[in-house]
């Protein structure tokens, strides 16, 4: 029999956020699945598909939609938020009327508020009571979910409470969860991924093959591992599922939105009418222009999310913006000092003698 910890709420009817609830139905809760639209929700509760994000594919019956956000928030401790990053502070401030500080917050979001780079669980904070908050990430591809592929995800706050009662609801016989104390550096690296994300899905719809993805995604790496560091995040993120795990699944499936968008700006598209093409979230596109906006503050070089923000806002052609990459100073691999322009050597035999000279003639 279900016990009353094994319940949960997912605030955010879209293909994330339904994978998600489903998921957590498999694995042996009773979900509330919160949305505005009522028609998605009749079909839910009926029909249990969401054919508007997952087409036709089967939503486990113990997910129950409902459009009342009080009720929703009030039906289980832990609340799962996947709302999409533009619109996530006013749920979240909406949510604040809803929910009690006893209560776990976990953010599903990969993204940013742009204006003072401000990460989904921070939101959570600001707008709610709630102070036992964390985030998920992965390689987690919605679709892939629901045909019940194998996957792990992370769950990541500084609150070992939080991180085991998602767990204990979130694990089940297709997904394996870890931890991570690290909440910064996960949903930053979560976040930054979907900028490398549009750049593979340009280089793909160009005709380029493994070689120049394989470049792209291990400078991608060490691209927004610099950045997460300089936010405080540990490196080491980088390197595990919210890093580069996200990216080999979101730079590699044409399942991915942010790749998808990507290759339809290189089939010529604008950026307007690639997002008017379809009718789920880029996040990366919000990303790149708070990356970009930040990136110089932080002191982060980041030559793919310039390049980026170059095709989605400066309307840039990208066979263009690739030859400027192209073009750049070869450097060494781990400490970016270009190779063309090494340091002068200090302290070497020459620099004493001449060092000795100036001192014997008076110099």
């Amino acid at each position: 029999m279900t016990t009353p910890s094994k319940q949960a709420t997912v605030i955010g009817g879209g293909s994330w956020g339904t994978a998600l609830a489903h998921l957590m139905a498999v694995a042996g809760a009773r979900v509330k699945l919160w949305m505005r639209n009522d028609e998605r929700v009749q079909e839910i509760n009926t029909a249990h598909t969401n054919t508007r994000y997952l087409k036709d594919r089967p939503i486990h019956p113990a997910v129950e939609a409902t459009s009342d956000l009080a009720a929703a928030a009030a039906f289980a401790e832990l609340i799962v938020v996947a709302i999409p990053s533009a619109n996530f502070r006013a749920i979240a401030y909406e949510l604040g009327d809803c929910v009690s500080g006893d209560q776990i917050l976990i953010s599903a979001t990969k993204g940013f508020e742009a204006e003072h780079l401000t990460r989904m669980s921070q939101i959570l904070r600001e707008e709610t009571c709630c102070r036992k908050i964390g985030a998920i990430s992965g390689p987690n591809l919605a679709d892939e979910v629901m045909d019940n592929h194998p996957t792990a995800t992370v769950v990541a706050s500084p609150m070992e409470e939080v991180v085991e009662k998602a767990g204990l609801l979130l694990a089940g016989p297709t997904l394996r969860v870890y931890g991570n104390h690290d909440l910064t550096g996960v949903e930053v690296m979560g976040a930054l991924k979907n900028i490398v994300a549009i750049a593979a899905g340009v280089c793909t719809g160009m005709g380029y093959g493994q070689n120049s993805l394989a470049m792209l995604l291990t400078r991608g790496l060490a691209e927004i591992s610099r950045f997460g560091e300089a936010l405080g995040a540990d490196r080491m993120t980088a390197l595990g599922l919210a890093g580069l795990g996200d990216l080999i699944a979101t730079c590699g499936s044409p399942l991915s939105r942010n790749n998808t968008l990507g290759r339809k700006l290189a089939a010529g598209m604008t950026l307007a009418e690639a997002q008017a093409d379809t009718i789920k979230v880029a996040e990366g596109v919000n990303t790149t222009y708070a990356a970009s906006m930040h990136a110089a503050r932080l002191g982060v070089d980041m030559p793919i999310t310039r390049a980026v923000n170059a095709i989605l806002f400066e309307e840039h052609k990208p066979a263009d913006v690739l030859v400027k990459l192209m073009s750049r100073a070869n450097r060494y691999e781990h400490s970016e000092i270009p190779i063309d322009a090494p340091r002068p050597v200090e302290g070497s035999v020459i620099d004493t003698a001449l060092s000795v000279a100036a001192r014997s003639r008076g110099w």
